[in-house]
């Protein structure tokens, strides 16, 4: 029983430590993951590496193929549209449903992430930045208290957690600063969070609109020039 626990942590540690390198690029779109070759970076064995990598498969991070082996999912302007899509659809629906629950340990949740992500900006920690972004989002996904929602809205997130470190990482054309930008984010989350508090639906998509929109002009912007 006990070896059985130990290559869940071993998998679960495999699994981050790939995410995280494909989030910020590390592993760039495209590549081909090795499995020999994640093995000895990691330190971590055959078995737990191949059952992250079909776990980041059944996350659209990766894609398998017989004769290529796991290769990192590729970032075309068509599936991040997608992304963004889907973000409307199903995050905009959770205000509705929302409005219906006792918010109250969600909220908590929700302006700690909040409080995470000023933090990041606070010390440039950038992947940081990501990593409480995509939990205040998740934690916003919760308060609609619907098990198909959040586990289809983790799957989008996930692409949208390497779609957001472009976004924050990297200063792009003619759009904001990347210091205007952080601050954007910031206060639309707290206008979120009014909202919620509020149980004021109308202000919350309005601004969850405006999220949105900041994020996949940034993007397009990125992937078009």
């Amino acid at each position: 029983m006990n070896g059985l626990n130990d290559r869940k942590s071993l998998t679960e540690v495999a699994y981050e430590k790939i995410f995280q390198k494909i989030t910020t690029i590390e592993f760039e779109p495209g590549q081909r993951l090795e499995e020999k070759q994640l093995m000895d970076e990691l330190g971590i064995g055959r078995t737990p590496i191949r059952e992250a990598l079909m776990r980041l498969v059944g996350d659209m991070m990766v894609e398998s193929y017989r004769n290529k082996g796991f290769i990192v999912r590729p970032i075309l302007l068509q599936n991040a549209k997608a992304v963004f899509e889907a973000l409307r659809i199903l995050e905009g629906g959770i205000a509705t449903l929302a409005m219906r629950h006792d918010l109250l340990q969600y909220i908590e949740l929700i302006e700690k992430s909040n409080e995470e992500v000023i933090a990041a900006v606070k010390n440039k920690d950038i992947f940081g930045l990501v990593k409480a972004n995509h939990e205040f989002h998740l934690h916003l996904t919760g308060c609609s208290q619907n098990e198909y929602l959040i586990r289809s809205l983790h799957m989008v997130r996930c692409e949208a957690k390497r779609l957001a470190y472009l976004s924050y990482s990297t200063e792009i054309g003619n759009s904001n600063s990347l210091e205007t930008h952080y601050q954007n984010v910031i206060s639309q989350h707290e206008l979120m969070i009014k909202a919620l508090k509020d149980r004021d639906e109308t202000a919350y998509k309005k601004v969850h609109e405006e999220h949105i929109n900041d994020f996949q002009q940034r993007i397009v912007l990125y992937m078009t020039t």
